[in-house]
C-alpha cells in the first residue's frame, strides 16, 4: 500500500508526539515518499529538525515561512496520496471536522483530495467529551478512517482509553482498510481456520506439529484487504488484525466445532491450520512418570476430518478451499485430496523445504481446481502468496 506512495504525516500537540518518529521510519522503510507538517503546539513535544533528517525533507510548520513555493500548502495537498494525522489532539479533530484551516497544516489537509487518517490521542475524559465524539463521527461521515485509540497507561498516570495505538498496528490498520474500499468481497463472510491444533496426552504434554500460523494469519489479512468478514479460528494468538473476528482454540474437536457452527452462514471456507489426524483416546488426569521402561505406548484415534465435514456440508453458493501440506508427490496428492475432500479449491505446498512452509516466513504453492490447469506460485512472502489465492478463490464459480 505505501510503496511509492506520497505519505503526508500532520503531528500535532500531544505527548505521543514521540511516536510520530517511529511512524516516519516505518514509511520510508515501505519504500514511501514522506512529508511532515507540524503544528505549533507538535514543536513543544518534538523538533522539527529530527522529522526532517528521518523523512529527508523540511518540515511545514509555518504557512507564511514555507521552505517551498508561496502556496506550499497547495503543492503539498496535490503531491499527498495519503494524509496520516498522528497523533491527532481534540483540536485538531474539532478544526477539521468544522473546516477550519488557520494554520500550514489545516490549509493542506482541506485543499487535498488524498485519503485521509486520522489517530486521536488523547485524556479518556477529553475522548469521551461530547464535542469530541461529535466531530469524531463527522470526520468518519466526511471519509475518514479513524483509528481508535487503545487502552493504556495515560501521561496522566492511570489506565484508560486514549493512548495511541503504536506505529506498526497505526499502518497495519491503514493498510487493510485503504485496501478494503475497492475489496471484491463487501458483505461477504470468510472462515479461516490456522496454526497446528495441539491433542493433550497429560496436564503438560501434547501432540502437535511445526505449524506457525503465518499462511492463515496472511489469509485473514488478504481477505480482510477485500472487504470481506473474516472469522480466524486459530490456535495461535500472533496479532491484532483490523477486520478479523478472532476465535482461539486448542484442540482438532474444538477446531471442527467452531468450523461447523461458522461455517453456517459463510460465503468461503479456508481450512489453512494444520489438524492432527490423531489424538490420544483419553487425556490422563495426571502427568506421566518416567518408569524404568523407556518405552511408552500411546493408545491413538482419528480426529474428525474439518475440511471432509466442511465440504460435505457446504450448500449452494458456498465455496471451500483446502490446504495440503505435503512432503512428496505434491500435486498428485493435491488432486486426490481436492476430490476427496469436496473441495471447490486445494491449495499444495511441500512443506519439507527448508526455505518456505512451515515457520518461514515465505511460502511457494500450486493451486489447484477441478476445471483449470495447476496454478503454481514461486516462492514469495506469505502475505502475497495469500493475495493472490484469496484472488483466485474469488473467481470460483
Amino acid at each position: 500500500m505505501f510503496t511509492n506512495k506520497n505519505v503526508l504525516v500532520i503531528v500535532t500537540g500531544s505527548i505521543a508526539a514521540y511516536k510520530a518518529t517511529t511512524l516516519v521510519r516505518l514509511l520510508v522503510k515501505n519504500d514511501a515518499q514522506v512529508r511532515v507538517g507540524m503544528t505549533k503546539s507538535a514543536q513543544e513535544f518534538i523538533t522539527s529538525r529530527t522529522l526532517a533528517i528521518l523523512s529527508g525533507h523540511e518540515v511545514l510548520t509555518d504557512l507564511f515561512n514555507a521552505p517551498e513555493s508561496a502556496v506550499v500548502h497547495m503543492d503539498w495537498a496535490k503531491w499527498a496520496d495519503i494524509i496520516l494525522v498522528v497523533p491527532a489532539t481534540a483540536n485538531i479533530i474539532g478544526k477539521i471536522a468544522n473546516g477550519i484551516a488557520d494554520d500550514a497544516v489545516t490549509a493542506t489537509i482541506m485543499a487535498s483530495a488524498a485519503d485521509k487518517v486520522i489517530a486521536p490521542a488523547m485524556n479518556d475524559h477529553m475522548l469521551n467529551n461530547l464535542a469530541v465524539s461529535r466531530n469524531i463521527k463527522q470526520l468518519q461521515t466526511d471519509g475518514w478512517l479513524v483509528i481508535e485509540p487503545e487502552t493504556g497507561f495515560l501521561a496522566e498516570g492511570y489506565d484508560a482509553k486514549g493512548r495511541l495505538p503504536e506505529p506498526e498496528t497505526i499502518l497495519s490498520q491503514t493498510d487493510v482498510r485503504l485496501r478494503s474500499r475497492s475489496g471484491k468481497l463487501q458483505g461477504k463472510k470468510v472462515v479461516i481456520t490456522a496454526g497446528g491444533t495441539r491433542e493433550a496426552i497429560d496436564p503438560v504434554r501434547y501432540l502437535t506439529n511445526r505449524s506457525s500460523g503465518k499462511m492463515g494469519y496472511a489469509l485473514a489479512r488478504a481477505a480482510a484487504e477485500h472487504g470481506a468478514h473474516v472469522t480466524l479460528i486459530t490456535t495461535i494468538n500472533r496479532e491484532t488484525i483490523f477486520g478479523v473476528h478472532q476465535i482461539m482454540v486448542k484442540s482438532a474437536q474444538e477446531m471442527y466445532d467452531v468450523s461447523m457452527s461458522e461455517f453456517e452462514d459463510a460465503d468461503y471456507f479456508i481450512a489453512a491450520a494444520a489438524v492432527a489426524d490423531f489424538k490420544p483416546t483419553a487425556e490422563l488426569v495426571h502427568k506421566i512418570k518416567k518408569q524404568a521402561d523407556s518405552t511408552l505406548t500411546l493408545n491413538l484415534v482419528q480426529n474428525p476430518d474439518i475440511l471432509k465435514a466442511i465440504g460435505q456440508s457446504k450448500k449452494a453458493g458456498q465455496r471451500v478451499v483446502g490446504f495440503a501440506a505435503e512432503t512428496q508427490h505434491i500435486i498428485q496428492s493435491g488432486q486426490e485430496k481436492l476430490v476427496s475432500k469436496s473441495a471447490d479449491m486445494l491449495v499444495a505446498n511441500d512443506v519439507s523445504r527448508q526455505d518456505a512452509g512451515f515457520s518461514s516466513d515465505n511460502n511457494a504453492v500450486t493451486i489447484l481446481t477441478r476445471d483449470e490447469r495447476a496454478q503454481t506460485l514461486a516462492k514469495a512472502s506469505k502475505i502475497a502468496i495469500a493475495r493472490e489465492i484469496i484472488e483466485r478463490m474469488i473467481t470460483l464459480n
